[in-house]
Order: structure tokens, then sequence, then C-alpha cells
């Protein structure tokens, strides 16, 4: 009668858990399914860069993975196993690689089919040229927390080495103050490091700066040595921008603005020579931050280079009463035709080689949609631009037809180039990682 008893009260506890447990299981694959139609609907399936893998064999359901994931919809359950749902939305955060219990997740470089060049950097961020280092979104990860991490582990690490740089010479060079050079500067000025920081635009913070207006910019809490605690996990740019300028002034932090690398080599005392387009430096390290996207990617057309052709939109509100045409697919071409739409008076116009905007947010691609059905802003899909001049645009549709239309501006949103040829005369290898951790 005893074991009678055990056994039964055994079952009936193991129903308590187990049932609830279905249900739960259940409701998630039942999300999983309509998020799944909604990653194929905005073509989420093609990751750009860094995306989890899944080992089906490992996984156990914990869910811990789906539910950490900040982003939206990049995980699920399906068949009682974790799922990559939309890669594409993944930036790199590693939440749910570091909450598996059974290390079943790996983020990964690439695809076996759609490869990802990334420079070859080591655990402590230092490249195969030793001495050279490489923080932030140039070496593959997105995200303004990681690029702050980053650039504080790197630092913390060189303190590590003990190697005081000779006389004359800096301990650090840092190249580009975005989020990852602003953060290796900060941490190397609390330790007392001799570096300068070099960054060729008029202002630093990167590509942050050049984002439309009440862009929202997702992060984590930062800490900042001689600020304080960045303690929020959504901000809109300018409230960012306004920090950072806040955090420059705070710590005295000092940046040569306007001053673009020209060239590093290394000098025979094991240092490097930095030449830039105003001075020459001696440094025992270089730190480069200067992000993926530094360099515009171009379209190739006549007339590109002209006045009325932009790379980024800081301030739409300049705009107004204006044909413009803005180029690309993706979440930056998508908001900045939204930005100038808003405008009064303005005849906007989006131009994109694909039949869909499957490269943005799935909240970006309604906004587009229903301002292109609203008729606020004109569809040119399936297109690619020829000719730009100072009054017109030409392009082409699928039939190889010519069009024209009046334009006074452009604005180029097609990506960045990756600094390869300079990586590459500094020693830097780049590789093409097809699906590698």
């Amino acid at each position: 009668m005893d074991t009678l008893i055990i056994i039964s009260t055994a079952i009936v506890l193991s129903l308590l858990v187990f049932i609830p447990y279905m249900r739960m299981l259940r409701k998630k694959e039942v999300k999983t399914k309509e998020a799944n139609l909604m990653a194929l609907k905005y073509g989420l399936k093609e990751p750009a860069t860094i995306h989890p893998v899944v080992d089906p064999m490992a996984c156990i359901c914990t869910g811990n993975c789906v539910e950490v994931c900040p982003e939206e919809i990049v995980l699920g359950i399906q068949d009682g196993r974790a799922v990559a749902i939309a890669p594409a939305r993944c930036i790199g955060h590693g939440l749910c690689e570091r909450a598996c219990p059974m290390d079943a997740i790996e983020l990964v470089f690439g695809t076996e089919t759609r490869g990802v060049d990334i420079p070859r950097v080591k655990g402590n961020f230092e490249t195969n040229v030793d001495g050279i280092y490489i923080v932030g979104e140039l070496g593959g990860m997105g995200l303004i927390w990681n690029a702050f991490e980053q650039g504080r582990q790197c630092i913390e690490g060189i303190m590590k080495e003990n190697r005081p740089a000779p006389e004359g010479a800096y301990d650090a060079l840092i190249i580009g103050c975005g989020p990852a050079g602003l953060s290796a500067s900060v941490h190397a000025k609390h330790h007392k490091l001799n570096f300068l920081t070099i960054e060729k635009e008029s202002e630093f913070g990167g590509t942050v700066r050049t984002y439309p207006r009440k862009k929202l910019v997702l992060t984590n809490p930062i800490k900042v040595p001689g600020y304080g605690k960045l303690n929020f996990s959504e901000i809109v740019k300018e409230d960012l921008v306004s920090i950072w300028d806040d955090i420059l002034e705070k710590t005295g932090l000092s940046v040569n603005l306007q001053e673009t690398v020209q060239s590093v080599s290394r000098t025979p005392d094991d240092c490097f020579e930095v030449r830039t387009t105003k001075d020459t430096y001696k440094t025992r390290r270089v730190i480069i931050a200067i992000g993926r996207r530094g360099i515009p990617r171009k379209l190739g057309v006549p007339g590109e280079d002209a006045g009325n052709v932009a790379y980024a939109l800081r301030d739409p509100e300049h705009f107004t009463d204006n044909a413009i045409t803005v180029v690309g697919g993706g979440d930056s071409a998508v908001e900045a035709a939204l930005a100038l739409a808003d405008q009064p008076g303005n005849n906007v116009a989006i131009s994109y080689r694909k039949a869909n905007f499957s490269r943005c947010k799935a909240a970006n691609q309604d906004l587009i949609r229903s301002a292109i059905d609203s008729g606020k802003i004109t569809p040119l899909l399936e297109t690619n631009l020829k000719e730009i001049t100072t009054d017109t645009i030409s392009y082409v549709d699928t039939t190889g037809e010519l069009h024209t239309r009046n334009n006074e501006f452009v604005f180029v949103f097609i990506g960045g180039e990756l600094p390869t040829p300079f990586l590459q005369s500094c020693g830097i290898q780049v590789d093409k990682k097809f699906g590698t951790p």
C-alpha cells in the first residue's frame, strides 16, 4: 500500500508539472508558426552576418534562449526544439548562446553559401599583426554595448601585458571615435595610458550621428570610467549623442578630429609609425575602431560625386519643397525616405533593386508600405540608377527600359565597403567566413 501511495503521488506530481509545461510548449510552438510566417513575409530568413545556429541533438528545449533574446522573433520553439526563425534580425548579443545549459547554440558568421569578410582577430582583439587590435563593428559584431565592451576588454588586456612604450612613443593610438573608439579612449584615460585618438570626421560618435532624427538605438547598461553608468535599454539618437558630448566634456577626453590615417607601418624597435593627413606618430600599439561602414558603397554611375548626392541624412527638416530620391532597401534607406516624406512639400521616391524591402525591420516594412499605399512616397522597385544630374535621375527597370525623373537631391544608403585595402596594407589578414563560429 505504501508503495502504491508513493507511485500515485509521484504520478500526480509529475502530471502537475508535465501538463502545464506541455501547454506552455504548445503556446510557444503556435507563436513560432506565426513568427515563421512573418519572417517569410518580410524576408528575414537570410542572415546578413552573425546569427545563431542550434544543434537539435543537443537542445533540450528549456526555452531560455527564446526568453533572453531582446530582438524580435530571432528564435522560437518548433517540434520541441529551439530554431532560428529570423536570423537576419540577430545583431550578436550572444545572450542565447550563454543562456543555453547544453551549449546547443553557436553564433556564426555567414552561411554555407554566403560568406562574410571578417578581419582575423584573436580573443584579446589583437589581429594577426602583433600590436594591432580591432574592436567594434569592424570585427563583425554590431550593437553599441558590444562596441563599448570590446573597447574596455581591449584596454584591460593591454594593461595586463605590461609592455610600456619607449620614450617618444604612445602606448596606444586609437583610430576612430565611434562607440568602440570612445570606449577604448575613456578606459585608456582611466588607466593613465599615454594615448592618442584620431577621428576623420568633424565630430566623434561614428555612424550613429548620421542616423535620421529620432531613430531608436538599442543598448544595455554601460559603465563609463570618469562619468558613471548609462543605465538604459533604449534611447533616441539625439539623447545618446548628447550623452556622448557630455562624456567628452566631463572626462576631459581629447580627440583629434578631421584627421585621416593614411598608413601604419612597423618600426625597427617593435613600434608603429602612423602617418595621417596632418602628422606622423609613433606608438607601441594601434587600436582600429573604424566600423564596417566608414566608406560608403557607391553606385558607380555618372554624376554621383556631385554636390546634390549624399550618403547620410542628419537633419531631414532642412529639406523642404524638394524632389528627392532615396536609394537602398535597408533600415537606413527606409527611415531616411520616411523622414524626408514627412517634411512639407517634398516629393520623395525610393529606388531599390529588389521587389520587396526584405532587408529592413518588419516595423519599417509596414511603415514604408503604408507610405507608398497612401501616395506619400513613390516606389521605384526593381530599378537601378544609371545617371544623376543636377535636376534629374535616370534609371532602368527589369525590362531594361530607361526612365527619367525630375530630381534635386539623391541620398544613397546601400551599405559600406569594408576597408580591406587599408587593413591589408597594415598586414592584417581578412578571411571570408562561411558559417564559422
